[in-house]
């Protein structure tokens, strides 16, 4: 299984590469939203974690994005953030489909 985690704090992807790995999952760790999405773009994986605080391209938006190209892409969504606003806009970005 190829995962690809989106997250912009070292110590933590390292953390969570460092788990999965030792796992025998193949992992990848991009740093901001828009390396997030040119990897995704570039190359096949079967899981996309996303923090949602990212420079550039945040969390939400990138969601937004790899459903447009990608419905069949699992993501999931890793914040602090707890308001009831914020869990509203993950799903409405986690299902958002692309309009021909």
């Amino acid at each position: 299984m190829k995962i690809l985690l989106v997250e912009d704090e070292p110590k933590l992807a390292s953390f969570v590469r460092k788990g999965f790995e030792n796992e025998g999952y193949d992992f990848s760790v991009a740093f901001d939203g828009r390396m997030g999405f040119s990897l995704v773009q570039q190359g096949y994986y079967d899981l996309v974690i996303l923090d949602v605080n990212l420079p550039y391209i945040n969390g939400f938006e990138l969601c937004r994005l790899i459903r447009a190209d990608y419905p069949q892409l699992p993501v999931l969504l890793l914040t602090a953030l707890d308001s009831l606003d914020d869990k509203v806009t993950g799903f409405e970005k986690s299902w958002a489909r692309r309009i021909c």
